[in-house]
């Protein structure tokens, strides 16, 4: 690996930072893997606080330009953004350590919680955490909505289209794919027509210091970022061998009807077919692995929320969580191997999954680095990024849903629930406390109200 060397005529305030090895950028994503917490928005905050204003391996502007770009993906945004970053400073393998390591540590403390739930789940300690959980984690995504929200909607024409596609998901229930394309249509036109309204980018963080950046604003393209197309029909080939080799094993051993070629595909799909990040894919993910295939309950698919909340990592990491619930409660291995079954859908889900999120950057980075500052580009990922907003808040009321009424309006309205939300809310919103007291504080209270009520 070749570090990325500085560009002496960036910034005439101070010389930029040394350049960065291959070991150094490893230590730092492994690091980033087991601090980031907080949900896509959080984890951005981290990585631009870090690469941004701590270290300065990248400028402000470069930063969002990437950003925006894993907006517009389908799959997780933050994971996306690292294994750009990774890949941007240290060529394929860079992106592809960086990628890993975002996620890796989050599956492996995740495989061990679904473990517990599955085991003791029904034991009153542990449904007395999870009632106290579910209700915070309600208002974890609402504030997820106000800390994007607050960034991103920067005029009118911006707190417009996030109406709309709220109401596009919620009113008239359309599928965010075409959301999504609708946002990128106004953007497009607006950036024609308004471009004011739409070229101040995702607005994702904080302005940062002018000091220069190792990658900066004007720093030339190394030679593995310029677009190639003998690279790219390399890297599509490799990522279609990736899927086409398990996916083949798994219809010629258990034939295409089994529980996990099936999860393969369901989660190629999801991977493929939902945009926006964890936040805009679970309603997904909750329609057909609860309702069309029964992997899990309901309620199971709000405790794995839960638990992905507490560890850290992509939140789409539950759906980890999911194929552990599935493989382990159709016991896919036999009575006597629940656990290596859990373990063995898990692991799979995760690489149908994540594996489209390696090809989109590492394809399309070359592209997108050749699109800095140009409106025709930068203003519909602008108008995407609100609309996601919109989505966001669908996403907080389906999960409000849920906690707050368990049998549906025509059953109980569950007060203590209610109650535990609105303190979570309070310390998000108000004390602004992060994630993880406020999660422990709500599951404190859960159990003590299940004891003592």
């Amino acid at each position: 690996m070749h570090p990325l060397t500085p560009d002496s005529a960036a910034g005439p305030v101070r010389s930029p930072p040394a350049a960065v090895g291959f070991w150094e950028a490893f230590r730092f994503w492994l690091k980033l893997g087991f601090i980031s917490f907080g949900g896509p928005a959080g984890q951005i905050a981290i990585m631009h606080q870090e690469l941004v204003d701590k270290r300065r391996w990248i400028s402000e502007r470069r930063f969002l330009h990437a950003l925006n770009y894993c907006m517009v993906l389908p799959g997780p945004e933050a994971q996306q953004l690292a294994t750009y970053m990774g890949w941007l400073m240290h060529r394929t393998w860079g992106g592809i350590v960086a990628g890993t390591l975002f996620v890796l540590p989050s599956l492996l403390i995740l495989i061990g919680l679904s473990w517990v739930y599955l085991a003791w789940g029904e034991k009153p300690l542990v449904a007395g955490l999870f009632y106290g959980i579910k209700p915070a984690v309600t208002a974890i995504v609402l504030q997820a909505t106000h800390r994007i929200g607050s960034r991103a909607l920067k005029n009118p024409a911006l707190w417009a289209v996030a109406a709309a596609s709220f109401l596009a998901i919620f009113a008239l229930d359309l599928p965010f794919p075409a959301i999504v394309l609708g946002a990128a249509l106004i953007g497009y036109l607006g950036g024609r027509w308004a471009p004011d309204r739409f070229s101040s980018g995702g607005g994702h963080a904080q302005a940062s210091s002018s000091l220069p950046a190792l990658i900066d604003d004007h720093t030339p393209l190394p030679e593995h970022a310029r677009f190639r197309p003998r690279r790219l029909a390399a890297i599509l080939l490799a990522g279609s061998l990736l899927w086409l080799v398990p996916m083949g094993l798994l219809t010629a051993l258990g034939g295409w009807d089994h529980t996990l070629t099936r999860m393969g595909w369901f989660f190629t799909k999801a991977a493929l077919l939902t945009f926006g990040g964890a936040y805009a894919v679970l309603p997904y993910v909750y329609q057909g692995a609860v309702e069309h295939f029964g992997w899990l309950t309901g309620t199971q698919m709000i405790d794995g929320l839960a638990l992905g909340e507490t560890t850290p990592g992509p939140l789409i990491m539950v759906v980890s969580f999911v194929g552990f619930v599935g493989g382990y409660g159709q016991a896919l291995l036999g009575p006597d191997h629940l656990l290596l079954a859990g373990v063995a859908a898990a692991v799979l889900v995760t690489w149908f999954t994540f594996l489209p999120s390696f090809l989109f950057i590492l394809a399309g980075g070359p592209l997108i680095e050749r699109t800095h500052g140009d409106l025709k580009f930068t203003a519909p990922l602008t108008a995407i990024t609100a609309a996601v907003v919109g989505v966001i808040l669908n996403l907080a009321l389906f999960f409000a849903y849920h906690v707050l009424w368990p049998q549906g309006f025509g059953g109980h309205f569950d007060g203590g629930a209610a109650l535990i939300a609105l303190g979570a809310a309070l310390a998000l919103f108000g004390f602004r406390l992060n994630v993880i007291p406020v999660i422990g504080a709500s599951a404190v209270v859960g159990l003590l109200g299940t004891t003592l009520f």
